[in-house]
Order: C-alpha cells, then sequence, then structure tokens
C-alpha cells in the first residue's frame, strides 16, 4: 500500500471507478488498498458532512444580514446572468455536443437545452423576487398571553434544502434564487448530461452571492454521485429534499432518506372537453397543452372527450389540428375501437413527447372518477361553457391545479407570478402545486414577556387575545 496507490485509489473513486491491485506477499497489499479505501469512504462522508454543516450556518449568516442583503444578491445574480449569457450558452452547447454520443430521450435533450431568450426569462423572473416583499419574518398572527406577555407566530426559512435535478440546468438559477430570496442554504446536484452548463451557472451565481457580501457556501454544487448517497444520510443537517426528474428519480430518493421528499414522481395531467365545449378554445387548449413543451411535467397526457363532443365532430377535429403539430395519437380502450386508434401503452401514460391518448366518457361523473383512477395529482382542465360544470369540476377534481378553458401547461411558478419555482408538489403535506418562496417557508414562535413564570399557572390570568398584525 504505496502512497502512490492510496493517491490513485482516491483519484479513481473520485472518478467512479473501483481500483484492484493484485495482492503480494500475506496480502499485506490488499490489506493495505482495504484500508485506503475505507479512509476514502470516511473523507466522501466528511466532505457531505462538511458541505451540509457549511450550508446550515450560510443559512443563519444570511438571515443575520437581513432582507436587504438578499435582495441585493438576486439583482447581481440576475445582471451577472445577463452579463454572461455568451458564456453560458457557450457551456450549454457544449452538453448538448457531449449528448449527442449519450443514449437520451429526445424529451431529455429538450430540457437540456437553454432556448432562445432563456436566460432573459431567468433574469426578469428573479428581478421579480428581488422586488418582492421580504417572506422572512413576516408576522402571520399575535396574540397577548396574559398582561404584559406578547407571543407572535413569523415565517422562517426551513433551513438547508437539497435538491436534485435532472438535464435542466435552467432549474439551477431559478431554484438558487428561492432559496436565497427565502433565506435557505442550498445544495444542487444537476444531472451529468448538463454538467458543463450547471458548473458555468453556478460559478456566476457563487461570484454573485461573494460580490454581494452573502457567503458562497449559502448555494454549493454537488459534483459526484456518491456524494447524494451520503447527503442524503443527513437527516440532522438538511431539512427537505426536492427531486426534479423521472419518476424513477424520485421513487429512489424517497427510498433511500429519512430525510423529508417534496415533489411528484409523475406528470400524468389530463384534459376534460365537456359537451358544451366551444370548439376553438378545444383546439387551441389541448394543441397548446401538448405542443408548447411536450417534455414538461405539465404537458397534457390524455384527452376525455365527452361522447356528446364525440359525435358533435369535435374530437375529431381536435385530434385533426393535434396530428397537424406532428402529434401521435393514441386510444384508450373506447376510443381504440371506435375512432380507429392505436391502443396506449397504459391507462395512465406519460409519453413526455408529442404523443398523447384519446378516451371517450359518457358523464363529466365518469371523467372524475377516471382523471382520480389514472391521472397523478398533477393538473387537470376542464373545457366547457357550461358554468355549473365548470365549478363542479373545479370543486371535485382532487389534484394540486384544476383549471377551466385553460391549457395545462399554466401549472408554473413563473406563471403563477411566484418569480420562479424549486419543482412542482403533489403531495399533501406542507406544499402543493408550483413551489415558491412560501413553501420554503416554516413558522417560528416569539415570546415577549417582563420576568413571567409559570409557576403550575397559579398567579397567571390567561386572556388569549388576538391582536392586530
Amino acid at each position: 500500500g504505496t502512497e502512490s496507490e492510496r493517491k490513485a485509489a482516491i483519484a479513481l473513486r473520485h472518478g467512479g471507478v473501483s481500483p484492484s491491485f493484485e495482492a503480494s506477499e500475506g496480502g499485506t497489499r490488499t490489506h493495505a488498498l482495504t484500508r485506503t479505501l475505507l479512509h476514502t469512504e470516511r473523507e466522501k462522508a466528511t466532505m457531505a458532512d462538511s458541505m451540509a454543516r457549511e450550508a446550515r450556518s450560510a443559512s443563519r449568516e444570511c438571515q443575520a444580514l437581513g432582507a436587504e442583503a438578499r435582495t441585493r444578491a438576486l439583482t447581481a445574480i440576475a445582471a451577472a446572468l445577463e452579463a454572461n449569457e455568451a458564456s453560458l450558452l457557450a457551456e450549454n452547447a457544449k452538453d448538448l455536443e457531449a449528448a449527442k454520443s449519450m443514449d437520451i430521450p429526445p424529451a431529455t435533450l429538450q430540457r437540456l437545452k437553454l432556448k432562445e431568450g432563456k436566460i432573459a426569462q431567468l433574469a426578469k423572473g428573479i428581478r421579480s423576487l428581488a422586488a418582492s416583499t421580504d417572506p422572512v419574518g413576516r408576522v402571520l398572527s399575535r396574540m397577548q398571553v396574559a398582561e404584559g406577555l406578547s407571543l407572535e407566530q413569523v415565517s422562517a426559512p426551513l433551513g438547508v434544502l437539497m435538491i436534485i435535478f435532472e438535464a435542466r440546468p435552467d432549474a439551477l438559477p431559478q431554484i438558487a434564487s428561492l432559496a436565497i430570496r427565502s433565506g435557505n442554504g442550498l445544495l444542487l446536484k444537476g444531472g451529468k448530461e448538463a454538467a458543463h452548463s450547471n458548473r458555468a451557472l453556478h460559478a456566476v451565481i457563487s461570484d454573485a452571492l461573494h460580490a454581494s457580501g452573502l457567503p458562497r457556501a449559502l448555494v454549493q454544487l454537488v459534483t459526484t454521485r456518491d456524494e447524494i448517497a451520503d447527503l442524503l444520510k443527513l437527516d440532522a443537517y438538511i431539512d427537505l429534499v426536492i427531486p426534479r426528474g423521472s419518476g424513477q428519480l424520485v421513487r429512489y430518493i424517497q427510498d433511500n432518506t429519512k430525510i423529508p421528499v417534496l415533489g411528484h414522481a409523475d406528470g400524468v395531467c389530463h384534459i376534460f372537453v365537456d359537451a358544451q365545449a366551444a370548439e376553438d378554445k378545444a383546439l387551441a387548449v389541448a394543441v397548446d397543452a401538448k405542443v408548447d413543451y411536450p417534455a414538461a411535467c405539465n404537458a397534457v397526457e390524455t384527452v376525455l372527450f365527452h361522447r356528446a363532443a364525440v359525435e358533435a365532430g369535435l374530437a375529431e377535429k381536435c385530434m385533426e389540428a393535434l396530428r397537424g403539430k406532428d402529434v401521435q395519437i393514441f386510444g384508450g380502450p373506447r376510443a381504440a375501437k371506435e375512432l380507429g386508434l392505436a391502443p396506449a401503452p397504459a391507462a395512465k401514460h406519460e409519453y413526455g413527447d408529442l404523443a398523447l391518448t384519446v378516451e371517450i366518457v359518457e358523464s363529466q361523473n365518469e371523467a372524475i372518477d377516471f382523471i382520480h383512477a389514472n391521472g397523478s395529482g398533477h393538473t387537470e382542465s376542464i373545457i366547457t361553457e357550461d358554468q355549473a360544470a365548470a365549478d363542479d369540476f373545479l370543486r371535485r377534481v382532487d389534484s394540486a391545479c384544476v383549471f377551466h378553458n385553460a391549457s395545462t401547461r399554466f401549472s408554473d411558478g413563473f406563471r403563477f407570478g411566484l418569480g420562479a419555482e424549486v419543482g412542482i408538489s403533489t403531495s399533501r403535506i406542507h406544499a402543493r402545486g408550483p413551489v415558491g418562496v412560501d413553501g420554503l417557508l416554516t413558522t417560528r414562535w416569539l415570546m415577549r414577556g417582563d420576568g413571567h413564570v409559570v409557576n403550575k399557572d397559579k398567579d397567571i390570568d390567561y386572556l388569549h387575545k388576538t391582536l392586530h398584525l
């Protein structure tokens, strides 16, 4: 076990390669290598622990510096993204070139590319966040507990977030800006497909933080898969994990950590075209919900037609409009038989591409039952001119986002006016739908007294009087 072998073993392990050496007399070198690898494992665990601790410390420092420092940092990040647009796009081009030699699905490639105008859109969203009211320390309730004893409930950062996202480099500045605005420390792990883009974006953000007087450790980039496994064990330091990516990724994270996980495993969104749907709206919404960004989790995957809409010819017109945009159409059991469509892979299927399922339902009740049985609780929309039907759909459909006469693509933090989002949650606890700043906050209680003691409640007269904010 020479020093050179030890260094080689560490280098190889950080590069994702497991080294092997032949044993010499007595197995000395094999045993030395075993000790080396155990030492390396401890080094990795220590590195993960250090990252989480530093993020916690940076979050507390960020809170202590106050709202002005966070606002200044966000403004600086927006300006820095615009100033470095050419170099950021050049790094993204490297990822796109490298992707040609990888077995990457078309939907993933769409997410990987920083499209024209994307940097400007990101900067606009970050400036919107910077201009928003500071969310930290907001008084939510105030009470006079007893004479001279007051109690406030105030908003506070969760602490340390870990966001794991696949080939979505545009997600990095959005997530970072939300964490900064809410005073949270952040650990980021992007997909290997976007390695160049993520490093470049993180460098721009880190420099802007430092120039604004905030610690670089507030936003850290995790660079190896090994570190993720170690970080998932640190439930004492990391408060929330938000995975953004495939259902497989989300389920892996959920199965391998004690840290609370916020997110969605699937994005199976529906549109129900009612008997009273307006033709122009049905065509426009169905096409937009699929074609605008087929790989997005808020793209429609199944269109349900009321039988009356089928008999009126609206289903055929919608399918013609979709086929005109190169959308492949598959059928549920009824639609495949009655409309001559190829059978859909399953009743619940996320294509993530220019393809969708069409099915026929006999009533709105059946449409709602179908959505509950085969949806993912993400986003659903009804197309109808019948206000009573629309109100019933919005009231009864149990999904994070439910729309009337609007594309499912509106289910987005930026479009909701949140400035940006860390993801869309289909969870029922803490936050649901697009998660912006408010979804990254918890609460604290602040009590102010004058030497008050409990003393078994003998000498205190509780008032519990609600005070105006």
